[in-house]
């Protein structure tokens, strides 16, 4: 690293090597990154210097000292916060997703990984905007999300294909296994053999870890004598030295001992298995062990030894409940670490607020109002909701441009904002996609709330767009709906009732508000002029 000490161009590149390309020996690259951060305080860098630490708490991550980089990425992000560096923001945020998955918090590790996406601007490198999609994609299914992991994967997917991507690869990888664990063969047999064309297309040989996860799908799908090739061909792969994952290797012995029980192997699958145990206890590989001793159990049962079976099922259930304890043990001196300061906690409670505010606007966002809004329906008859929709607005975007469609929509929701906060306190409003808002007004009667939401709507346009907009009007249509006009209230029927009556707006001539009597009474609404822009 000597060369490096007189170029912060050539750290910053060392550093983007650490960053963006995957490599299997976490503890090389933390020295790397030790000695960069070395390098970059004698050059007086600072972002270089939060750079270098961000990979050293990745690198001891990977280590399994999660505590240690727990600790360390909270001065991270406060750096990155205090100098708005966005780009290493979404990197923070991507780590802390990983740590939450140790810690077995879906929903924390969820929430990291949407702020690590959301945070993607025209500074984040290529590979940042693959793998983080991928990240939010792994971090849906663990949540239980798999239908929307999917439309994560596939976009990541299209994106690594237009750029030629080497994490293509790994991305498929995971989602081939996402699909397997979450009990859809078909989709994960077909994504595996999408990675199995594509690293033939390419002519790269895939990583053994891979190769184990096309192992296990084949298994599932009941194609033993191809998991065993596939196997015998990831160790061979293994043993070529470029991977050094201490639990590798017993790992894939475990897949092939199950393909070999699969195929009737008895034998084989015995002497492979019991090769598999030797390491793990040679390694001290307590959670593979665990998995050894649930397939020896399996391995009895289907020789018809049912005994032996009952004995080595025993044997596991005894390991799996040490191991659970042991974890829990880990997780929670990892917890102690992470918020054993004031300011930590402080920090917990701003990345929460951060995540449910939308980076655009400031305005709550959908996740918001996926938390808040069931509450009020159960406990609020006068509950009113409101869908505001801008008119015409592809036309800004694509004549002006979309930053221009940015700052319009910056104003509209601060005019939003400021038309609920005097009106009615105890309201909110949120921006839930696109160009559409959701205005929430509590206790607040069908005539007042008509009443606040028609002011809101004169007040965006009667706003002086000019300086924004340079002549192009912007306008808004609104669709109410009223928590007791509703049978048994629920979200869904709340907005799919105020969704109707927007769209009736919009059909009616836009720049209007729509409720229900003017739905019943076809969608005459309020409205200056009989024809919106």
């Amino acid at each position: 690293m000597d060369e490096l000490v007189n170029s912060i161009e050539a750290l910053s590149d060392a550093l983007l090597k650490i960053e963006d390309e995957r490599s299997w020996n976490a503890a090389a690259e933390l020295r790397n990154a030790l000695a960069i951060e070395q390098a970059a305080l004698a050059l007086g860098d600072e972002s270089l210097v939060a750079r270098a630490q961000l990979c050293q708490a990745n690198m001891r991550l990977r280590s399994g000292d999660v505590a240690a980089a727990s600790a360390q990425i909270w001065q991270v992000h406060q750096w990155a916060l205090s100098h708005d560096d966005r780009r290493l923001m979404a990197r923070t945020h991507l780590v802390w997703s990983y740590i939450h998955q140790h810690l077995s918090d879906a929903e924390q590790a969820l929430e990291q990984a949407v702020l690590a996406v959301e945070l993607l601007d025209g500074d984040a490198t290529t590979h940042m905007h693959i793998w983080h999609r991928t990240k939010l994609a792994d971090a849906l299914w663990a949540a239980g999300s798999m239908d929307a992991a999917r439309i994560r994967y596939q976009q990541a997917e299209q994106l690594a294909v237009e750029t030629g991507s080497p994490a293509l690869l790994c991305l498929l990888n995971n989602y081939a296994y996402t699909e397997f664990d979450t009990g859809n063969q078909k989709r994960a047999e077909e994504v595996a053999d999408r990675l199995l064309l594509l690293a033939d297309e390419r002519g790269e040989k895939l990583e053994p870890a891979y190769l184990d996860t096309v192992g296990w799908i084949q298994i599932g799908n009941g194609r033993f004598a191809d998991a065993e090739a596939t196997m015998h061909k990831c160790i061979e792969r293994h043993e070529e030295g470029r991977y050094d994952a201490a639990d590798a290797l017993a790992m894939y012995l475990l897949t092939l001992a199950r393909a070999q029980r699969g195929l009737g192997a008895y034998q084989r699958a015995q002497s492979t298995l019991d090769t598999s145990r030797g390491m793990c206890l040679e390694r001290d590989l307590g959670d593979l062990l665990v998995r050894v001793h649930q397939e020896q159990a399996e391995l009895h049962a289907a020789q018809g030894a049912f005994a032996e079976a009952f004995e080595a099922h025993k044997v596991f259930f005894s390991a799996y409940q040490s191991r659970h304890s042991l974890q829990r043990e880990a997780r929670t001196r990892t917890r102690q670490a992470m918020f054993e300061t004031d300011e930590a906690r402080q920090e917990a409670e701003r990345f929460r607020e951060q995540a449910r505010r939308d980076q655009l606007t400031g305005l709550h966002n959908r996740r918001f109002v996926d938390e808040r809004l069931p509450e009020l329906i159960q406990s609020d008859p006068a509950l009113t909701v409101a869908l505001v929709d801008l008119d015409h607005f592809k036309q800004i975007n694509d004549r002006l441009s979309h930053s221009v469609g940015d700052q319009v929509l910056v104003a509209v929701a601060d005019l939003l904002a400021r038309g609920v906060a005097g009106a009615c306190p105890d309201g909110f409003a949120a921006r839930i996609g696109g160009e559409e808002f959701l205005i929430v007004l509590p206790s607040t009667n069908p005539r007042r709330a008509r009443t606040i939401l028609d002011n809101i709507r004169r007040s965006v346009r009667a706003h002086d767009w000019a300086p924004i907009t340079h002549g192009l009007p912007v306008t808004v249509s609104i669709g109410v709906a009223v928590s007791d006009e509703v049978p048994a209230p629920t979200q869904p029927t709340l907005l799919s009732t105020a969704d109707s009556r927007l769209y009736a707006a919009k059909h009616a001539g836009r720049d209007r508000v729509v409720s229900a009597t003017d739905h019943r009474g076809g969608t005459r609404g309020h409205a200056a002029h009989a024809s919106a822009a």
